[in-house]
């Protein structure tokens, strides 16, 4: 039986970025075992994957003493075990993961990067962050971006061998589940406590946001848009998502404005986004920076009507006015427009929604998806064997 490390940073990370691949790859006759630091996620992952889970207790900001004993923990774990494959995904655990799994030994190093935080910052800070994905990637054996534009970019900016980088299927890091996201199988009391909740008025235009509340994720300008719009007392904001402040916060006059503000309502993060997309007339997605989006994937699946940035990664999923609305990112203008074009125009909004829906159904179901990350471990799994 071969054996599967699967390693994040935060137990967060295996409960939404990864779900159902460990039961997955485990039925099919893998042994797998779960790596992350402590959280409250933590036993909720073990019970739903059920595969045992070992915690090192990374961080996720630049800590080296501490970075330095989880190392030396990830070394002494896969001496111990011997895995056949060590498959990183978020930037401390990749790097750290993969320098371990090359001191112990271990062929078969996978990371999968789903975006580059250099990109959000500037000077010394990028230029660091920069040298530690380079060589996250040279420790890896295999990188897998999870979208062709990060692929591109990647190697574009010469940070890795363009033969060590493959993209799975038509692009992300778990597909999506398309009967978690399908409207006509959602629970009617769970749609009655979301609605409960937003309280929206009776011709009320209800726009979403799905995600970190942080800045390079855009919040700034979407509640400049918003609050500029013309639509602003007939339209309401709901921002599903907890804030982070301690790494990349948003401006206290931005969370001070969605406090105050009636038609703005913060929903703490909850595992119910479904139905929030299901009474939602418009999912906005003004992130900055991005790697594939599960967040566009999701409302494509349930039908919900998109307003993006046009970041790589959300470029790859939605066309300008023929699967939703793109604008320049950072362009509050042109976000306050696209806002203001979903409310008159809504009926053709959900025609680019039931678009973007049949492409969705038909590229990127999480069931193929883990079909083909096991094909590849078995393609990985027998080179090593017949080395």
């Amino acid at each position: 039986m071969p054996k599967l490390i699967r390693i994040t940073t935060v137990p967060l990370s295996l409960k939404l970025l990864l779900r159902g691949q460990m039961k997955f790859m485990k039925s099919a006759g893998w042994e797998v075992l779960m790596v992350s630091a402590p959280g409250k996620e933590r036993d909720q992952v073990v019970k739903y994957e059920g595969c045992l889970h070992e915690e090192i207790p990374f961080t996720r900001k630049f800590t080296p003493v501490q970075d330095l004993k989880c190392l030396w923990h990830l070394y002494k774990l896969f001496r111990r075990e011997n895995p056949d494959i060590v498959h990183s995904h978020t930037p401390k655990a990749g790097l750290l993961s993969m320098l371990a799994a090359r001191l112990a030994g271990i062929d078969i190093r996978i990371h999968t990067l789903a975006g580059l935080p250099y990109q959000a910052v500037e000077g010394n800070k990028q230029r660091l962050l920069v040298f530690l994905e380079k060589l996250t990637y040279s420790l890896a054996k295999e990188v897998w971006p999870n979208a062709s534009s990060l692929r591109q970019l990647i190697i574009d900016e010469k940070l890795v061998e363009p033969n060590k980088v493959t993209v799975i299927g038509h692009g992300s890091s778990n597909g999506v589940d398309l009967d978690q996201y399908d409207r006509y199988q959602l629970q009617e009391n769970h749609l009655v406590a979301a609605t409960m909740r937003v309280a929206p008025g009776d011709e009320e235009f209800v726009m979403l946001v799905v995600g970190r509340l942080v800045k390079d994720k855009g919040v700034e300008d979407l509640i400049e848009a918003y609050l500029s719009s013309k639509i602003n007392n007939k339209a309401k904001l709901v921002l599903l998502g907890s804030f982070e402040q301690d790494l990349n916060p948003v401006s206290n006059q931005t969370i001070n404005r969605i406090k105050d503000h009636p038609r703005i309502v913060h929903v703490e993060w909850t595992d119910h986004v479904a139905y929030y997309m299901a009474i939602s007339d418009v999912l906005i997605h003004p992130s900055h920076r991005e790697g594939f989006p599960n967040v566009l994937l999701e409302a494509g699946a349930i039908s919900c009507p998109i307003i993006c940035s046009d970041i790589p990664g959300n470029t790859e999923i939605i066309s300008h006015k023929k699967t939703g609305l793109v604008y320049p990112v950072k362009n509050v203008a042109a976000l306050r427009e696209a806002m203001e074009f979903a409310y008159i125009k809504r009926e053709l909004m959900q025609e680019y929604a039931e678009k973007l829906n049949k492409e969705v159904r038909e590229k990127f179901d999480r069931k193929s998806m883990h079909q083909l990350i096991l094909k590849e471990y078995y393609r990985l799994w027998d080179e090593g064997k017949n080395k």
